[in-house]
């Protein structure tokens, strides 16, 4: 949501090209909803417990998203593509070139964060925090550094997941609702801790969603995806191909 108002005001009111605009919508991302919000929100309140930090990040949301609403426009704004839209038939299929590259470059991100966690020293800290931060912090790891540098990752892969489909969904203030709870439950039906199993639950989701869709009803699409969550969470609660694992304060 914030990212793609970010890469509007740059590209479309500064005028930036597409490539500086894409660059700075990353960087003001990682530093705002990465560094900020874990040194100003979540630093503070991760001692008092998951509850508050959960109300405090569910409050931060909706004052950013009421915020854009009331000063900038709640209206849908148009975005530019980074890939044409002409379409391209593949036997009885039609698709875009937009969806194809879209694709690609989310394989290539997502090809280059395994690597990046499974790969280098930094990733392999990363695991060691998740897994046993205690532990991680008496092997000489600084911990609280691991956890900003995983904020600040993480609001990188948003601002990258916000410039591709929000020439899709054209720039709302409330563009990231559903499509966050479709990514959050399609990462618990594949798997929360493989990367594999996240893609997995996306790729279940969406085929699923079209089916339903195209077979029964539009107006049911949602639920059947619900559906398989429960039953996922009530057969294997760490994922399809989620591996369970014992975790430690």
């Amino acid at each position: 949501m914030l990212p793609a108002f970010a890469m509007v005001l740059f590209f479309v009111i500064f005028r930036l090209p597409f490539a500086a605009a894409m660059l700075a919508t990353v960087l003001v991302s990682t530093l705002l909803l990465g560094w900020g919000v874990k040194q100003l929100l979540v630093a503070r309140l991760l001692k008092m417990g998951v509850l508050p930090l959960v109300i405090a990040t569910i409050g931060l949301s909706l004052l950013i998203r009421y915020s854009l609403q009331q000063f900038w426009t709640p209206l849908a704004l148009p975005f530019p593509a980074i890939f044409s839209r002409d379409p391209i038939r593949l036997g009885t299929i039609v698709v875009s070139l937009e969806e194809i590259g879209n694709i690609l470059f989310a394989a290539v991100v997502i090809g280059a964060l395994q690597l990046f966690i499974t790969r280098t020293k930094l990733g392999w800290a990363m695991q060691a925090v998740a897994q046993n931060r205690m532990l991680a912090s008496v092997l000489g790891i600084n911990v609280g550094r691991l956890v900003t540098i995983t904020f600040m990752l993480n609001a990188a892969l948003t601002a990258v997941a916000a410039i591709l489909i929000a020439p899709v969904y054209l720039v709302k203030y409330d563009i990231g609702i559903g499509l966050g709870l479709k990514a959050f439950y399609a990462a618990i039906i594949g798997g929360f801790n493989q990367i594999r199993g996240a893609l997995l639950g996306g790729l279940l989701v969406g085929v699923v969603e079209t089916l339903s869709a195209a077979y029964i009803s539009s107006h049911f699409r949602d639920a059947f995806a619900l559906v398989i969550l429960i039953a996922v969470l009530l057969l294997k609660p760490e994922g399809i191909w989620g591996v369970k694992e014992e975790w430690a304060s």
